[in-house]
């Protein structure tokens, strides 16, 4: 089995996902070749709680320039997180709200 320190890389915080946590919803970025079962089972070891849900997309890479450099940003994996209704909000995000 895969470390879920190496599914889950980072949380993704924007304005969108500081809606979600109302509604239990938290944004990662994990490893583009993790599934939902994965993903599922590494939030649930991290964080000690119980995920209800999990839906992923894959974030396209876009075309950025520097100068006359031209490339292109790298594609990733996010992944959102529903939580249980019965479950503890994440203790990682409540400074966000």
């Amino acid at each position: 089995m895969k470390d879920p320190r190496d599914i889950i890389k980072r949380p993704v915080i924007t304005e969108r996902t500081a809606d979600y946590m109302a509604e239990l919803k938290y944004a990662f970025e994990v490893d583009i070749r993790a599934n939902k079962t994965e993903i599922k089972q590494a939030v649930e070891s991290i964080f000690k709680v119980k995920v209800s849900n999990v839906n992923t997309m894959r974030v396209p890479a876009k075309p950025k320039r520097y100068g006359r450099y031209s490339g292109y940003t790298t594609e990733w994996k996010k992944a959102i997180v529903t939580l249980a209704p019965d479950s503890k909000p994440l203790e990682f995000f409540e400074s966000v709200e």
